[in-house]
C-alpha cells in the first residue's frame, strides 16, 4: 500500500518560512519524480516544485527563487523549504509521487496559511 504522509503546514506570517516534509512508503522512492503542488478552492491543483531522482529540480515562477525542494532517497523523504511566504501561497499543499508514463501517488494534503 503506497502512503505519501505530509507535514509542516500551518499558519504563518507574510514573510516568514516554512518546511513541508513528505514521507512516503510502499513504492521505490528513487523511481519517482517527486513533487509538491498546491490547490485554492476552485482552483486546480498546480505544480508548485518537483525533483528527479538524480536531484534535478523545476519549480514554478510563483516561487523560483524563494522555495527548494530537496530528496533524501535513503530515507524516502522529499521537502519543500518556503521563504518569504506571501498571502497568495496560501493552499493546500500535495506531495506527488509520480512515475512517468506508469502511475503517481498523492498525499493527503497539508494545510499553509500566509497572513498579512
Amino acid at each position: 500500500q503506497v502512503q505519501l504522509v505530509e507535514s509542516g503546514g500551518g499558519l504563518v506570517q507574510a514573510g516568514g518560512s516554512l518546511r513541508l516534509s513528505c514521507v512516503a512508503s510502499g513504492i521505490i522512492f528513487r523511481e519517482y519524480i517527486m513533487g509538491w503542488y498546491r490547490q485554492t478552492p476552485g482552483a486546480q491543483r498546480e505544480l508548485v516544485a518537483e525533483v528527479a531522482s538524480d536531484g534535478f529540480a523545476n519549480y514554478a515562477y510563483a516561487v523560483k527563487g524563494r522555495s527548494t525542494i530537496s530528496r533524501d532517497n535513503a530515507k524516502n523523504t522529499v521537502l519543500l523549504q518556503m521563504n518569504s511566504l506571501k498571502p497568495e501561497d496560501t493552499a493546500v499543499y500535495f506531495c506527488r509521487a509520480e512515475k512517468p508514463g506508469v502511475e503517481n501517488h498523492w498525499g493527503q494534503g497539508a494545510q499553509v496559511t500566509v497572513f498579512s
